[in-house]
């Protein structure tokens, strides 16, 4: 969109941050009156005129002012919008639960209360992807004859445990071998990464290898987890007011319920920088075209893990949620790194 002009901006910004703090639509006499702005009403009412022309506000059916659009909020927040550090009180309260929790799964339960509590919204929080950690390290104990132990340990301190059957000989001094061939081999890799590399070795020639290099990348595919990361939602009746429509409200738990659009929304946030503000029909959930996701990533930016997010009606304190959730992201990847 091209440059509004700075009269336009000013009054842009009066009219939205009116519309999120009341909810109600908002004409000149109160944008002149409350927002210290030096121009007539008259001047206020033609420019609100033009921005409704560029599609940014609009009138409702009850009232003579004006709300904005979903295009007015995008611009808002991506424009206007100055985002302010997250209450002290709250920060602290934050690192208190989310620090110094051990396993991953009461870390994400965790996040999920805390966000909802702070938020008075519903959240979505993606557990951490397996195939995003980096490796640090790989070994392989014997438990008894023809199975073994594969023990997985990433850069965040995260161990994954795998039970590997053989069907091959391993004499003892060749664990050690393997071991210091994986190691060369996976150092800075992520799972991800690592299983490319280990189909495309298995995939040459194997007399490329020897047989001890065949029997190592053999276990090594063998001991890479499975399963996909779940995704926790929660607070889905803080979304449901006294006057919620009953058929919006099946929609919206519906859709809640549908667990496919929310992992490609979280994914889209995975591969973007910074938080991300969905807003009406950008966030493709369905029929919900009322209301705005905040989300962010967590792990690190070169390697994210998973994704957090806060989902609720488009008038929201955009602010706020922003803060709540880049720095409830930042505890995460602490804790992540400290666990």
């Amino acid at each position: 969109m091209s440059d509004i002009g700075v009269r336009a901006k000013k009054i842009l910004h009066a009219v939205v941050s009116e519309y999120l703090a009341t909810g109600e639509a908002v004409g000149s006499q109160t944008v002149t009156r409350r927002y210290g702005l030096d121009v007539s009403a008259a001047t206020v009412r033609n420019v609100m005129g033009d921005l409704e022309g560029m599609g940014l506000l609009k009138h409702t059916h009850t009232s003579g002012g004006r709300i904005p659009t979903d295009r007015g909020l995008r611009y808002y927040v991506d424009t206007l919008l100055r985002v302010r550090s997250l209450a002290a009180s709250e920060q602290e309260e934050i690192r208190e639960r989310l620090t110094g929790v051990g396993e991953r799964p009461e870390l994400m339960q965790r996040t999920t209360r805390v966000l909802r509590e702070l938020s008075h919204l519903a959240v979505v929080v993606q557990t951490p992807r397996p195939e995003s950690d980096v490796i640090e390290h790989i070994e392989f104990v014997r438990l008894r004859e023809g199975q073994l132990l594969a023990v997985i340990a990433t850069v965040t301190g995260h161990i994954q445990n795998k039970l590997v059957p053989i069907d091959f000989q391993l004499p003892p001094g060749d664990l050690d071998q393997i071991h210091n061939y994986l190691n060369g081999l996976v150092g800075g890799l992520t799972l991800e990464k690592l299983q490319a590399r280990l189909t495309a070795e298995i995939e040459k020639d194997r007399s490329q290898h020897d047989e001890l290099a065949n029997k190592a990348l053999r276990l090594a595919a063998a001991a890479m987890p499975e399963g996909q990361p779940q995704v926790l939602i929660d607070g889905q009746s803080n979304l449901l007011s006294d006057g919620t429509d009953m058929d919006r409200a099946k929609v919206l738990l519906r859709t809640l319920e549908e667990k496919d659009l929310l992992v490609k929304l979280l994914e889209r946030t995975l591969t973007a920088p910074g938080i991300c503000v969905f807003i009406g029909a950008e966030a493709n959930l369905a029929d919900l075209t009322d209301i705005s996701v905040v989300a962010a990533s967590y792990g690190g930016d070169d390697h994210p893990l998973g994704t957090i997010g806060v989902i609720g009606p488009s008038r929201m304190n955009y602010s706020r949620l922003i803060s709540l959730v880049d720095f409830t992201a930042e505890m995460i990847t602490e804790s992540l790194g400290k666990s």
